[in-house]
């Protein structure tokens, strides 16, 4: 535990800046909380749909074994096109157990092996490997992601990329100055009602989407002792706001096209108190040991600069049924997933279902929307889906995030996701606990793509 302890507090080599004293923090104008965006250094390059060179075959470096890290190792060996090369893990057996599992796959074990506290940094000074994939606590993506990328890899992040603003600039600025990929592995965006529903409403079935939600709601109460030396509730323990935003707030980022045609601009949160939170802080500490800062539920409601809005909500400590929300609310139509999935489309669109049967305020029945639902998949989950399932991850679409993250990278294709993806949806991490901590106080947000918000004209998940 104390290893992984001064990992973490090394981690946090590029610090949270909330005063007036850096280019990247804010200050308070007409009590609004407005963050900086600071004007690009000389010598970078925007990232807006950059593409790299085509790999013939991408050689992955992957960090940290646990079990993010581990479950990689069924997906990735069998994507085409990619070859798992060096393995890295604080604890030795870890590495030594997925070499194993590879051979069990009938792969050849990575070439390279790297242990202990600084086996990452040597990881990523390889000469035969294109990308670094981490799988490690959240404290300390950044500064791997920052190290790999000056050593010239491409780096995949898990969720959230960044825990600050500040870290948040450095993923950025660092992937436009070493013109290397940065993306983060936000899974959900993959999942195969999600991919659907984008597709429909770039089809127009919703009409103008107006209002988008999405929540990370997961009773985290089996799962709080496998994480190695108490990270995340230790993480959960010192912070307000909402910890863990992107799982709820990539995919209706993609919805509206945010920063490929409009942006998140003001956001505002509010939490509860900490009731089940200290409660367990009790229970695990001894009562009263600890002050425990996150608020049993967060919700954070987000404007865009072309008027559309979005509400996502974090709760771990609840005996709450998982629930991601994902809401989609438009002009013609309505989309929800939880509890159940459920599609409510206006007369505009009876031609198109070839039904007369359709009302505004009633979800269609079961069988008109799996028809829709069917006749709508996304191209990408239509030619993916039965081996996805098969392999697993979430029900498959890890397998998909992963399989398209190396088809773009053999193909040079630009990421379904890109650097101002991790940075915005990481992003709320800080702005959430700020706004909090000020009263929910409304924040203008740091836009990260520095004024190229509407250079690109939509979502596209790129083919050769």
């Amino acid at each position: 535990m104390k290893r992984i302890l001064i990992l973490v507090a090394l981690a946090v080599c590029v610090c949270a800046c909330n005063g007036t004293d850096s280019g990247y923090g804010y200050r308070i104008r007409d009590n609004r909380i407005v963050y900086n965006t600071p004007p690009r250094p000389a010598g970078q390059q925007s990232m807006l749909g950059f593409a790299c060179d085509p790999i013939d075959t991408v050689r992955i470096g992957l960090v940290g074994l646990g079990d993010r890290g581990y479950s990689a190792l069924k997906r990735l060996p069998i994507i085409e096109y990619a070859s798992v090369v060096a393995l890295c893990d604080l604890f030795p057996d870890r590495v030594e157990k997925s070499q194993e599992r590879l051979e069990k796959m009938g792969v050849p074990r990575a070439l390279h092996e790297f242990s202990g506290d600084d086996g990452w940094k040597s990881l990523c000074e390889l000469d035969d490997i294109d990308l670094v994939y981490l799988a490690v606590p959240w404290q300390l993506h950044t500064p791997m992601a920052v190290y790999a990328m000056e050593h010239g890899k491409h780096v995949a992040i898990e969720v959230p990329a960044a825990t600050t603003v500040e870290e948040c600039w450095a993923l950025v600025n660092t992937s436009e100055r070493t013109r290397r990929h940065c993306m983060m592995l936000e899974n959900c965006c993959y999942d195969f009602f999600e991919l659907t529903c984008l597709n429909m409403a770039q089809q127009g079935l919703f009409g103008e989407v107006v209002h988008v939600e999405g929540s990370y709601c997961h009773n985290l109460a089996p799962w709080w002792d496998g994480y190695q030396g108490d990270w995340r509730m230790i993480y959960n323990r010192d912070h307000r706001g909402d910890v863990y935003p992107t799982h709820g707030l990539g995919p209706v980022c993609q919805l509206l096209n945010i920063h490929r045609g409009d942006r998140m601009d003001v956001l505002v949160s509010m939490d509860t108190d900490a009731f089940n939170g200290q409660a367990k802080a009790d229970e695990r500490y001894g009562e009263g040991a600890v002050d425990y800062a996150n608020g049993d539920l967060t919700a954070t409601l987000i404007r865009t600069r072309k008027g559309k809005s979005i509400l996502i909500e974090h709760n771990v400590v609840e005996p709450r049924p998982y629930n991601r929300m994902y809401q989609i609310v438009g002009t013609k139509g309505f989309a929800s997933k939880y509890p159940r999935p459920g599609l409510a489309l206006g007369a505009g669109s009876q031609e198109v279902l070839d039904s007369d049967d359709l009302d505004a305020e009633r979800f269609l029945s079961d069988a008109q929307r799996d028809s829709v639902l069917a006749a709508y998949k996304h191209p990408i989950a239509r030619e993916m889906e039965d081996l996805a399932r098969k392999v697993g991850g979430h029900g498959g679409m890890d397998f998909i995030m992963d399989s398209r993250l190396i088809y773009c990278l053999h193909n040079g294709l630009p990421l379904d996701e890109d650097v101002y993806d991790a940075a915005e949806w990481s992003s709320v991490v800080e702005l959430s606990e700020v706004s909090i901590r000020h009263g929910s106080m409304p924040v203008v947000m740091p836009d990260f793509t520095r004024g190229e918000w509407d250079r690109l004209d939509g979502v596209r998940f790129a083919v050769k």
